[in-house]
């Protein structure tokens, strides 16, 4: 990195403007920057940093994003501004800043705060023109930073080294060291290694123990199990040595469970053969037992049977006496079905004579026939008198009628009076609802013409964030396809200046002797240029120059779709305007909200102006109803008294048809009924006699039949005579006596029942006992049994899982010894770590380390090869090693801290400590050429042949081309250095004025 051209404008404590020219400055090599305290030395370094960094460092910076930088001595019109010229990368930049500026109105009073802006412009050497690379001031900062290859703080420790902090770094403890080493080469990475692998240690162990808490909790669940043939390992998860305790543990516990199933299976055995030698003889005392109760049971029915012998012989004989009286039942159910008929046929007879006049009670059949025939005849001249009944009965009801209509027309005529009275408000109502909808379907058209305009705003805005966010990926983009650019534009420059440089080996391989040559024109070719090895031809540079036109094609694509999505989204924008999305989301919810319940409220419309059409024609209705009443009533009066013309005709004839009695119909009922009893007598009367005739034969028959089976009197016969259910009963205890005594003697006639009789009463109590005892022996050893076999089953499972469990842990495990291991290293926690040393430290003591060495050539200088710097890895105390730094004294030998040097040796000894670092930082920034360097202070304290080593040694610097820049106000620097910079205080502001150059 070179400098060229700084110019600030109201900046700091310079009010105006002023340009610093480094080129011209940089021409000796060496150049001083003085002035009094407080002129503004430092300032001219915070604009270097300002421009490139848009800040300044430390405290100097203020609030208010950089509003402090602005100089109190200002024109309120001049607006600060810093702008830097530099090479950097190869590439000639130019930055602007302006920090924020609080200004004037333009119109009427107060001020109004104008943003930061940023500009970055880039020199065209072909067009021999600036072209503007940026105006964000992130994308400006991100390619800033990525071609100096530091941070802000860096580039102040390399570039700007600072008053005094070297050396309190001389000083320092290994703390206070490494956290400044640790921002200059950025080793959060190493320490991110270390947390990294601490939070990994964590949680493997954390697995480790829930592994083996789970172990322990299947071991308790074994132990259970197992009861107290197991006893488990005094160790807690986590700690060696538990999985093999726990499955040791198992395996024991399972070869006891084993054993104690073989003793529950041979104890199972003699069990069951015990209960089967007990069923055994059970079943034979209860056989001895049944055949002895068999024996006794027989001797006791043949006892009972013996006891009703006589009573068997007496139903033997009336069931023989029975059979004889069967011949005589036909006969007998004969004579009582005559005698049964001939009584209800008297019966029927007496109880109509009973209906008839006394004048009939001697009458026979056939004077009742000849009664009922008369009656009959005079029946049948009333039909005439009852079709005139039936039509007063017509008219009657007719009458009746002609009632009811006029009172359902009273009634149809007041439900319409009342109905019409509230006509009016009922319409007034009806109307109202009417229009009530008409008003929201006006409301919903107004809100509808909104709708459209309120979601496409909606739209836009959605589209204008997703153009916001392709606008980012454009424009990073567009950044990469500049950096390709510039790296093939580089390419091909790099390879056409390597043509040229060897275009004369290029032209001389065209020479032919006795041709001119194209250059000079001589004909002789003494000695022609030959091409070296890497010599680039015309085909390399016009292929690297396609490759840089085909990025820069590229680029200008990538600038055109950067535009048209800008395009876009400013189109977006102006549509949409500046609401956030989720306000017009809300608002056009808002509205769709109000648009539906206005549809609602407008989809009433038409059933409401329904309701009153219908209302409408009901009051139409209504009024033709009463219309139609009133005309309804007046043709009632004349058809009411044609009927009661009528009426009074039937009536008179009806009283000459019916005589004393209340009716025709009561006069027509009489006869009727009169000529029913009279043919219901005749008829019982024939029946009576035809009946006492069939009774007299069938005593005839019945006598005639008695005598035949034997029998005395036909009485004694029916006597005889069993109805089915005693026959049934009688045969039921003759066979059922007769099968008692054959099932009796057939068990008498058992030869084994009888042996068993003859033996001694059987002990069935005392068998069953021992039965039960040897069924509970063996239910005992089942239960053990299977107690057993579930034991060695879920021990057996329970072992599985374990030992899963372990196999499953195992890599868990070792990954954790292996984790933690490399945990303690990093952390120096470990015994391997002999120094304690943590990762990020060792990393920073390799730093430190190639800082000394870098030191120590231009310390060895300066102090005429006295002192020399060295890093120390050992430890302090108690604490941990790896960033000490000693200084070497050639004249004594030995090796001493650093805090013993005197004033001036911890100057020198910073300023070379402070060079190393600028070249250390430079290499690890990615090999960045730092062309330009400054110095602040320190050179007062430095006798004048020290002073005189210490300036050989920064005047040396401009071997690698560099120029160094001294901030001082040491009287004897300015004798001695002649390119100066000179800071002049005044009350209107400082200016710069150089001298000793061009």
């Amino acid at each position: 990195m070179r400098l060229h051209r700084l110019t600030l404008t109201a900046f700091g404590p310079f009010g105006g403007t002023q340009t610093v020219d480094f080129d011209d400055l940089s021409t000796a090599g060496l150049f001083l920057l003085h002035g009094p305290t407080g002129a503004g030395k430092t300032s001219v370094l915070d604009a270097v940093c300002y421009a490139l960094y848009g800040s300044v460092p430390g405290a100097r910076q203020g609030g208010g994003q950089g509003m402090a930088l602005r100089s109190d001595h200002a024109a309120s019109a001049t607006r600060t501004e810093v702008t830097l010229d530099l090479t950097v990368a190869g590439r000639r930049l130019e930055v602007t800043r302006q920090p924020p500026w609080e200004r004037p109105k333009k119109r009427g009073t107060g001020t109004t705060l104008d943003k930061a802006q940023t500009w970055l412009r880039e020199y065209d050497a072909p067009a021999g023109a600036w072209k503007d690379l940026s105006r964000s001031h992130q994308e400006i900062g991100e390619e800033i930073t990525q071609l100096l290859g530091m941070s802000r703080e860096q580039f102040c420790q390399v570039v700007l080294l600072p008053q005094g902090d070297f050396a309190r770094f001389l000083r320092a403890d290994a703390e206070a060291r490494g956290k400044l080493l640790g921002r200059l080469f950025d080793t959060r990475r190493f320490a991110e290694v270390e947390k990294r692998l601490a939070e990994r240690r964590r949680a493997t162990e954390t697995q480790v123990r829930d592994g083996d808490a789970e172990l322990l909790a299947d071991a308790h669940r074994m132990q259970q199990a197992a009861g107290d043939a197991m006893e488990l390992p005094e160790l807690a998860p986590g700690e060696p040595g538990l999985a093999e305790a726990v499955l040791n543990a198992a395996a024991v516990a399972r070869s006891t469970a084993r054993e104690q199933l073989t003793v529950a299976a041979c104890t199972l055995t003699a069990a069951e053969s015990a209960q089967a030698a007990a069923g055994r003889a059970l079943d034979d005392v209860r056989e001895l037992a049944r055949l002895q109760r068999r024996f006794a049971e027989a001797r006791e029915r043949a006892a009972r049977l013996e006891q009703g012998a006589e009573a068997y012989r007496e139903a033997l004989a009336l069931m023989e006496r029975a059979r004889k009286a069967e011949a005589v039942a036909p006969a007998l159910d004969l004579r009582e079905s005559s005698e049964a008929e001939h009584r209800r046929a008297a019966a029927a007879e007496a109880r109509a004579r009973a209906l008839l006049p006394d004048s009939f009670a001697d009458a026979g059949a056939a004077g009742l026939a000849a009664a009922a025939r008369r009656a009959a005849e005079e029946l049948g001249g009333l039909d005439s008198a009852r079709r005139a009944e039936r039509r007063l009965a017509e008219l009657l009801d007719e009458r009746a009628g002609l009632d009811r209509q006029e009172r359902a027309d009273a009634d149809l005529l007041h439900e319409a009076e009342a109905w019409l009275e509230g006509w009016e408000e009922t319409r007034t109502a009806l109307q109202s609802r009417v229009d009530t909808a008409q008003r929201a379907a006006a409301l919903a058209e107004q809100l509808a013409e909104r709708r459209e305009p309120a979601q496409q705003r909606l739209r836009a805005a959605r589209m204008r964030d997703q153009l916001a966010q392709d606008t980012d990926r454009a424009v990073e983009r567009v950044r990469t396809a500049q950096d390709d650019t510039l790296r093939a534009k580089q390419h091909w420059l790099d390879l056409k200046e390597q043509r040229l440089n060897g275009i004369a080996a290029e032209l001389a391989a065209h020479l032919t002797d006795g041709a001119p040559c194209a250059v000079c024109g001589a004909t002789e070719h003494p000695d022609p240029a030959r091409k070296v090895a890497g010599h680039v031809d015309r085909e390399a540079e016009e292929h690297a120059l396609t490759a840089y036109q085909r990025a820069d094609e590229q680029r200008a694509e990538d600038e055109r779709r950067l535009a048209v999505v800008r395009e876009a989204l400013a189109a977006a924008t102006a549509e949409a305007g500046d609401s956030p999305t989720e306000q017009l989301a809300q608002e056009t919810a808002e509205l769709e909200e109000q648009y539906a319940q206005a549809r609602s409220a407008a989809a009433e419309l038409h059933a409401a102006q329904e309701r009153l059409r219908q209302a409408g024609q009901e009051h139409e209705r209504r009024l033709a109803a009463r219309q139609e009443t009133a005309v309804r009533t007046a043709s009632r009066v004349g058809h009411r008294e044609r009927l009661d013309r009528e009426r009074a005709s039937l009536e008179e004839e009806l009283d000459r048809a019916r005589g004393s009695l209340d009716s025709v119909a009561a006069r027509a009922a009489q006869l009727e009924r009169r000529t029913a009893l009279l043919t219901d007598a005749a008829d019982t009367a024939r029946v009576a006699e035809d009946t006492a005739q069939r009774l007299k034969d069938a005593d005839a028959r019945l006598a005639d039949a008695a005598f035949r089976a034997g029998f005395e009197t036909p009485q004694a016969a029916a006597a005889a005579l069993l109805d089915p259910a005693a026959h049934r009963e009688l045969q039921r205890r003759l066979d059922a006596w007769q099968h008692e005594d054959a099932a009796v003697r057939a068990v008498l006639a058992e030869a084994d029942t009888a042996a068993a009789a003859r033996e001694p009463q059987a002990g069935l109590e005392s068998a069953r006992q021992a039965a039960d005892e040897a069924a509970r022996r063996l239910r005992d050893a089942a239960s053990a049994h299977d107690a057993a076999g579930r034991r060695c089953a879920e021990l057996d499972r329970l072992s599985a899982r374990a030992t899963a469990s372990v196999l499953r842990l195992a890599p868990l495990r070792e990954e954790y010894d292996r984790v933690a291991r490399m945990a303690g290293l990093a952390a120096g926690t470990s015994a391997d770590n002999e120094r304690r040393m943590r990762l990020e430290s060792y990393v920073l003591a390799a730093r430190l380390e190639q800082v000394a060495a870098a030191a120590t050539v231009r310390l060895r200088r300066m102090s005429s090869g006295r002192y020399t710097l060295v890093h120390s890895d050992d430890r302090t105390g108690r604490g941990r090693s790896g960033l000490g730094l000693h200084v070497v004294d050639a004249w004594t030998g030995r090796e001493r801290d650093t805090a013993t040097l005197s004033g001036g040796e911890t100057f020198f000894a910073s300023l070379a400590l402070a060079l190393g670092l600028a070249d250390v930082v430079t290499d690890e920034a990615g090999g960045v050429r730092l062309d330009t360097l400054f110095i602040d202070e320190g050179f007062g304290s430095l006798d004048d042949q020290t002073l005189d080593e210490v300036l050989d040694v920064l005047d040396s610097l401009r071997e690698r081309d560099r120029s160094v820049g001294i901030v001082s106000h040491v009287a004897d620097l300015r004798r001695r250095i002649h390119a100066q910079l000179e800071v002049v205080k005044g009350r209107s502001g400082s200016t710069l004025r150089q001298r000793g150059t061009g």
